[in-house]
């Protein structure tokens, strides 16, 4: 008992020390998101203050401790964009040991025969088959996994081919970093979300929505009637799975800003913390 009483006293004096320390960060990130709100286009749409300072303490406080980010948006709203070029701007060298990226698409169903049978992705979607709900991704899969690599343990996460439809179970071995990004469609959604630290949403214009997702199918295979039967089931069922998911996160940002723009943005947020937590000046 006086052992436990010991480590929480000494838990306790830390956590106060470490208090200015806190408030510095969130202050100097507070004037960061000021000049980022008066750009013509801001990459921050709207953000919890809660967030920055709970970030900042656990930070300091918990170094042991790994984060599970939640990133989701509708499709081709340029989630997967965002992710890269935070994580380009975040680690000045090549490691691997820093971060983990776990993408709700691995995790689709294989539907590969079914495309076969059908004969064409017309036919497939003429049948009632949809990519496009909660139902054509292993959710709970993927949320066992991201508990799993929270708690320390690698797992290995389903390998998806777009184009045949195949799914293969043990595909990517995923390794329990300091960050864990769960980037896709409904990683925000109930039976989701309740598990991550930070909750973000991606959000981009109807009409750049359908330009990238146009492209993008082409890339995949889909195109002409098929392209089309699919975008409007897209556009459907995200008004009922996705678009409401915005109401619950921490932190809204701008599909459509530059990947320059984001990486300057992430870079001087980082060495802004790290610089404070170091002893130094904060970067502006």
């Amino acid at each position: 008992m006086q052992t436990t009483d010991t480590a929480n006293s000494i838990m306790e004096r830390n956590q106060a020390n470490s208090f200015p320390i806190v408030v510095k960060i969130v202050e100097s990130l507070k004037k960061i998101l000021e000049e980022d709100k008066k750009q013509k286009n801001p990459l921050f749409l709207s953000l919890k203050e809660s967030v920055i300072f709970n970030l900042a303490r656990i930070a300091l406080n918990e170094p042991e401790k790994r984060f599970l980010i939640g990133i989701a948006g509708e499709s081709a709203s340029g989630k997967t964009t965002f992710v890269q070029n935070a994580i380009r701007s975040c680690i000045a060298e090549e490691r691997t040991d820093l971060y983990t990226i776990v993408c709700c698409d691995d995790y689709y169903y294989d539907w590969s025969q079914e495309l076969k049978n059908a004969g064409s992705y017309e036919a497939f979607f003429a049948k009632g088959y949809s990519f496009d709900t909660p139902k054509a991704i292993n959710l709970q899969l993927m949320k066992e996994h991201l508990i799993s690599l929270k708690n320390g343990s690698a797992v290995r996460s389903p390998d998806y081919n777009f184009t045949t439809c195949e799914s293969f179970p043990h595909g990517v071995l995923k390794r329990p970093n300091k960050i864990i990004v769960n980037e896709g469609l409904y990683v925000l959604n109930e039976g989701i979300r309740d598990i991550m630290d930070v909750k973000v949403y991606v959000f981009t214009p109807f009409d750049i929505i359908k330009d990238r997702w146009y492209r993008r199918a082409e890339s995949r295979g889909k195109t002409g009637i098929a392209a089309d039967m699919q975008f409007e089931n897209v556009n459907t069922t995200a008004q009922t799975y996705i678009r409401p998911a915005m109401q619950y996160a921490d932190i809204v940002m701008n599909g459509v800003v530059s990947s320059s723009y984001i990486q300057e943005m992430t870079e001087k947020i980082f060495r802004t913390i790290d610089n404070i937590a170091k002893g130094k000046d904060a970067i502006y």
